[in-house]
């Protein structure tokens, strides 16, 4: 664990919309931890250091919650829907060398072959990992590949000690012919006989 995941967390007893508006209001952000049996856990967080961990997707955060270290894996945020201030945020518990089920963020790298397009159906997969060795995200390289080529969940290489947990016949990325050559190609033909009629009738 890195020190910038070191988050200080109070506990706090006092509940309701009025309160969590003041908490929010002096820059920290309300949440509850729960997981492995034990009673949910109502802390207030720091606003701006966690709100920085949240860019990371599956972020995990080493807790001092009032001399307590505690692991928890953020599972959930709540957000305004209009200004997008964080407004809950609910945290589950885990232990190092624990798996927990995570969706990873697929990231696109290389180029395919010249005059091919890559459409991407899954933008995440389910895998299992260790809860301190949950990646950012998973790479998956289209480099060089022809039309027609596909890479399904199962061809994705996953990080060591990770398992798949999403069907492996879902399409993740498939190689594909643009078919706007093909329209553009009709386009321009159309664009010929217009022009043709037009100067027969001039």
């Amino acid at each position: 664990m890195s020190e910038d995941t070191k988050v200080h967390a109070e506990l706090r007893e006092s509940f309701g919309k009025g309160f969590a508006r003041r908490l929010r209001a002096a820059g920290k952000i309300p949440a509850v931890i729960y997981g492995h049996g034990t009673e949910p856990v109502h802390v207030a967080l720091p606003g701006h250091q966690v709100s920085l961990l949240l860019r990371r997707a599956n972020a995990l955060l080493e807790l001092d919650i009032e001399g307590t270290p505690q692991l928890a894996l953020v599972k959930d945020v709540q957000k305004d829907p209009v200004h997008q201030i964080i407004e809950h945020i609910d945290l589950l518990v885990v232990k190092k060398g624990e798996k927990v089920a995570i969706d990873v963020p697929i990231i696109v790298v290389g180029e395919p072959a010249a005059g091919t397009t890559v459409n991407q159906d899954a933008n995440t997969i389910s895998i299992e990992a260790e809860a301190t060795h949950i990646p950012q995200n998973i790479e998956v390289s289209v480099e060089g590949l022809e039309d027609g080529a596909h890479i399904t969940a199962a061809d994705v290489v996953l990080p060591k000690g990770s398992s798949l947990l999403t069907d492996a016949d879902v399409l993740v990325v498939a190689i594909s012919i643009p078919a706007e050559q093909d329209l553009g190609e009709e386009g321009e033909a159309a664009a010929g006989e217009e022009a043709a009629e037009e100067a027969a009738a001039e």
